[in-house]
């Protein structure tokens, strides 16, 4: 019993708890539309400092997880409760510590890569270990480690053909290694793509504007110092076909890129062009309406001169890790007219937002709940989990004063209030506003005609109003 006590008392100090963002500020945090709902620092998780990070939703029951990498390790994080995180544990590295780390998922196992001088490989992880963690947090082992290379920068995964994408390792030049993860515990090497020194990849089955290609596996490689992009058929694993090679205006590291939804542009940032050329952060958009002759189509400025990492495009939002500047939250719905709008942000260097590699590493915006979660490099970043304000309203509001379970729901909320408390009616609306679901004064709520997603439930009382976040399942 005063081991447990003890370790309450060291998580408590070194994480922390909702914070709204309330007049630019959640905290110490400098915000626009996004609150604070939890935070551990990478010293609760024993290590100095962070790095990359990734989520798993569990398709069992919807439990969603913060993969989180460490200079020593990588770190699992049950987020379902957001304002209540769970560490339960962390993988340690095959070797020894290291700045750079990266993870993704494929059939509910994490793999990851280090960019350790050594033999590390890439560590397979079966994710439904996380179901049953009787007394985090736990030190686990990995299931599997594949050593058919020894280091590597970044990994890129095609959850749609099985097949991971190892980049810059001892192997093909520092190109990209292909293995065939479909059976994840069996990884088989399918060989690599030479010729490119490549940083970061995204990889997808095509489905745009360039019909000869469609339907074919695309990789898109970054390639860093080569100051250049490279796009290439890896359809057949042994022989890829390059299909085209192009750079841009002010070249210094072209570091990472995602495409919109419909393939239409790569939107990519440049790690070195703020250091080096004093630029506010810049963003260029690529128009790849025909691979074979991409084109710059034009660039995006930011507010701050902090220098941008790794970024992601959820339908018309494009999520940047801004280092300095913490998380920049985009709107691209203009890109075919060559404006992007920045609609909110939230920053976890508070220090400054000049050019340099504090703050946030990478953010990953894909849980159905709509919660982000955000790491940063040092000992006192870690992991971050935010919200979007829904309406302008804080999912804060007198929160304490009622709780709704289960939440994650499926079919029956109940709502449970103080004693001296009457209900008058409770209310869900959608994520753009819509009311969805009016209820008269019952603590009972039937949400099973509702979509998977997140919700904003809103109470009517005899004290007034309260409100908190609802996920669907």
């Amino acid at each position: 019993m005063k081991k447990i006590s003890l370790l309450v008392i060291l998580y408590t100090a070194l994480s922390f708890g909702q914070t709204p963002c309330t007049n630019g500020f959640a905290g110490q945090y400098p915000c626009n539309g996004y609150n604070l709902l939890s935070h551990i620092t990478a010293t609760a998780m024993g290590a100095s400092g962070g790095n990359d990070i990734w989520g798993w939703t569990d398709p069992q029951d919807g439990k969603e997880y913060a993969i989180v990498g460490l200079d020593n390790g990588t770190a699992f994080v049950d987020i379902t409760d957001p304002i209540s995180p769970i560490y339960l544990g962390k993988l340690p590295s095959t070797t020894g510590s290291a700045t750079a780390r990266d993870i993704k998922t494929y059939n509910n196992f994490a793999f990851v890569v280090s960019d350790n001088n050594g033999n590390h490989g890439m560590q397979i992880f079966d994710l439904t270990r996380l179901r049953n963690v009787a007394n985090p947090p736990e030190t686990f082992t990995v299931d599997v480690l594949y050593s058919d290379f020894e280091n590597a920068h970044n990994l890129a995964i095609n959850e749609e053909t099985g097949y991971a994408y190892a980049c810059r390792t001892n192997l093909f030049g520092g190109g990209v290694h292909l293995i065939n993860i479909q059976d994840p515990l069996n990884p088989i090497n399918e060989g690599g793509v030479s010729g490119v020194l490549t940083h970061d990849a995204q990889i997808v089955i095509y489905n745009g504007p360039d019909t000869e290609y469609t339907g074919r596996e695309i990789l898109f490689s970054y390639n860093g110092f080569d100051e250049d992009v490279t796009i290439v058929d890896v359809t057949d694993k042994a022989s890829p076909q390059f299909i085209s090679n192009f750079t841009y205006s002010n070249n210094e590291h072209a570091h990472q890129g995602w495409l919109t939804e419909n393939h239409e542009y790569i939107i990519m940032g440049d790690e070195s062009d703020e250091l080096n050329l004093g630029l506010d952060t810049r963003t260029i958009i690529f128009d790849i309406s025909d691979l074979d002759n991409p084109t710059e189509s034009f660039v995006y400025f930011g507010p701050t001169g902090a220098t941008d990492h790794n970024g992601y495009v959820k339908g018309n939002t494009y999520y940047l890790a801004n280092y300095n500047a913490g998380m920049r939250v985009i709107d691209i719905s203009g890109i075919d007219s060559g404006t992007f709008t920045e609609i909110g942000f939230f920053d976890v260097y508070p220090d400054n937002n000049a050019s340099g590699f504090n703050g946030a590493w990478s953010v990953y915006p894909y849980f159905a709940s709509g919660n982000l979660i955000i790491s940063s490099r040092g000992g006192d970043g870690g992991l971050f989990v935010v919200s979007e304000n829904i309406l302008g309203i804080s999912s804060f509001e007198n929160s304490i004063e009622f709780t709704m379970v289960p939440n994650p729901a499926s079919e029956i909320i109940e709502i449970n209030l103080s004693e001296d408390v009457v209900l008058l009616s409770a209310n869900i609306y959608d994520n753009i506003g819509r009311l969805v679901l009016k209820s008269k004064d019952s603590t009972s709520i039937n949400i099973t005609s509702l979509k998977s997603g997140v919700y904003l439930v809103k109470l009517e009382t005899d004290l007034g109003t309260l409100t908190k976040r609802l996920i669907k399942n």
